[in-house]
């Protein structure tokens, strides 16, 4: 969790410098563009989920 915090909190600081210095966002700025990340993530942590279970079985 202490990660997680570190993570915004960085995120945070770094849009907002950017924000100062009138950069584009360093983000996508729809909705599918950050549920695309979140996607990826979750397609991630499915794959060693199943590859762990799927060794289980195999042996």
């Amino acid at each position: 969790m202490k990660l997680v915090l570190l993570a915004v909190i960085t995120g945070f600081a770094a849009g907002f410098l950017f924000a100062i210095l009138k950069l584009p966002i360093p983000a996508p700025p729809a909705l599918e563009g950050v549920m695309g990340i979140v996607g990826i993530y979750l397609g991630f942590k499915a794959f060693q989920y199943v590859s762990s279970w799927l060794q289980v079985l195999l042996k």
